[in-house]
């Protein structure tokens, strides 16, 4: 039975695609539009309570049933726990994933996500506050990732779930405005990421 994997062409529907090809799982994809606010109907509220994609059903869950689970960084872990792959099971290499998979949902993500918003406004000067502050925190942020990928080549030592969720933003860099020039061991890592056959196809995927 194949996972359904419920999203959009966003960063972090991105994730789920990315993780879901590289961990080698059947799965079928129901593109949540949420243009068109497809995210707030009472089908996909059953599965997620916070109407935000992505979502997943699991037809063979853990205890033999199917079981729903939303937010991204949910459903990374349960997938990595799931085949076994991408998440250490020893204490130490464990916490480094966990640590830059929360560094990304709690910060790289949330800060461009705002950058992505008032980058789009048209009232500039709605706009010249918003963006100075969220810029700042987004390229303090790129610093950070810059300044861990000196040391390693992928966020936890070796590859992990942490990066198929930093990967999503990293991708959308333009999009909020950084040049990857400057950030050169990101722009290494990013485009060591982006080689990956795997990962091609999760970017493959039509989410739109």
């Amino acid at each position: 039975m194949s996972i359904q994997l419920f999203a959009f062409d966003t960063p972090n529907g991105r994730k789920i695609s990315v993780a879901l090809e590289e961990m080698c799982l059947d799965y079928s994809v129901h593109i949540v539009d949420i243009t068109k606010n497809e995210q707030f109907s009472a089908d996909f509220l059953a599965i997620s309570p916070n109407n935000k994609i992505p979502a997943i059903i699991d037809s063979d869950g853990p205890e033999g049933g199917p079981i729903s689970v939303f937010e991204s960084g949910a459903i990374l872990i349960y997938l990595a726990e799931k085949t076994g792959k991408f998440l250490p099971s020893k204490s130490n290499a464990r916490i480094a994933v966990l640590e830059w998979l929360m560094f990304q949902m709690g910060g790289f993500g949330p800060i461009p996500g705002q950058v992505h918003h008032f980058v789009g406004l048209e009232n500039r000067e709605d706009q010249a506050y918003a963006l100075n502050r969220f810029m700042a925190e987004t390229k303090r942020l790129y610093k950070v990732m810059n300044q861990r990928l000196a040391e390693y080549t992928y966020f936890a030592g070796e590859i992990s779930i942490a990066d198929f969720a930093i990967l999503g933003w990293v991708w959308r860099h333009a999009r909020h405005q950084i040049d990857l020039q400057d950030y050169p061991n990101v722009n290494r890592w990013f485009q060591l990421m982006m080689l990956r056959p795997a990962v091609a196809r999760g970017f493959a995927v039509q989410l739109r």
